[in-house]
């Protein structure tokens, strides 16, 4: 029974069928799905939406590219681990918020947090942008580190700024969502006891020999959960639609092929892997 361990389903792609998608997911074999915070507000409804089924739980999180409006975001006296030229002064509600929020039940991680440099407009990501994401995502481990919680990390063109980050951390559990990384970097990352990765469909239409299917094939499947990031990134054969949590089973099959093993040994160990790494029961 696969464990989808990053979807979500609380955003508006889903707000005409969402009960449809949740029951597809579970008769198509997905036995859990851990319903992932990108901002305040959608964390408060992974929230709800663990508290409404039995077998969806949250992680709440605020996601780095909630901090590049540096001159907008409320955050007002957090004492932020990394030395900063943004003042505190604009930095506390949120963790406030977020504090309370991760200590309801069935939150099960903090994310999806972490580091992403791309920029979506004309300017680059900032320096003073790079440091209030530094900052955030220092501040959020430190939030699981205290809750005992693990960490989804999203990390976009920011990888050996990411590693200088978590290598601090070396007890805390932390996953690569939707892992990019290329072969150097992943050799550094499968040195750290401490780190799980996991992938989505984009594996499944990657060229054959791309730098992607090595990676799968390096990581060994005791480090690997399975994921949709639904609504984005759909698995072939459904490339071009929405996501769903139900299309875990591509990510499954993907995995199984590249790594020359059974699909119900990739099920079977991903599964393992999500429910020690999520402490689920």
């Amino acid at each position: 029974m696969m464990i989808d361990s990053h979807a979500h389903i609380d955003f508006e792609q889903f707000d005409q069928d969402r009960e449809e998608v949740i029951r597809r997911a579970f008769n198509s074999g997905v036995e859990k799905i851990i319903n992932v915070g990108a901002d305040m507000n959608g964390s408060q409804r992974s929230v709800k939406l663990a508290g409404a089924y039995e077998n969806i739980y949250a992680s709440v999180g605020l996601h780095p590219h909630v901090f590049n409006e540096v001159n907008e975001f409320p955050i007002s006296n957090f004492q932020f681990p990394i030395n900063s030229q943004i003042s505190n002064d604009k930095i506390s509600k949120p963790f406030n918020d977020l504090n309370d929020l991760a200590r309801r039940d069935k939150v099960v991680a903090i994310g999806e947090v972490g580091l992403d440099y791309f920029s979506h407009g004309e300017n680059p990501i900032s320096d003073e942008q790079k440091d209030n994401q530094e900052r955030g995502f220092v501040a959020q481990i430190e939030l699981a580190k205290e809750l005992d919680l693990p960490v989804i990390i999203h990390c976009r063109d920011a990888y050996d700024d990411c590693l200088e980050i978590i290598k601090n951390y070396p007890n805390q559990n932390f996953v690569m969502h939707c892992y990019g990384g290329d072969l150097e970097f992943t050799k550094k990352l499968l040195k750290m006891d401490n780190m799980l990765f996991s992938f989505t469909g984009n594996i499944t239409y990657a060229k054959p020999n791309s730098e992607m299917i090595e990676v799968v094939k390096e990581i060994p499947i005791e480090k690997i959960m399975l994921e949709t990031d639904c609504p984005y990134l759909t698995p072939v054969p459904h490339r071009g639609e929405r996501n769903e949590p139900s299309y875990t089973v591509y990510v499954n099959e993907k995995i199984a092929e590249i790594k020359q093993i059974s699909a119900k040994e990739v099920d079977r160990t991903t599964t393992e892997n999500a429910q020690k790494f999520f402490k689920l029961a």
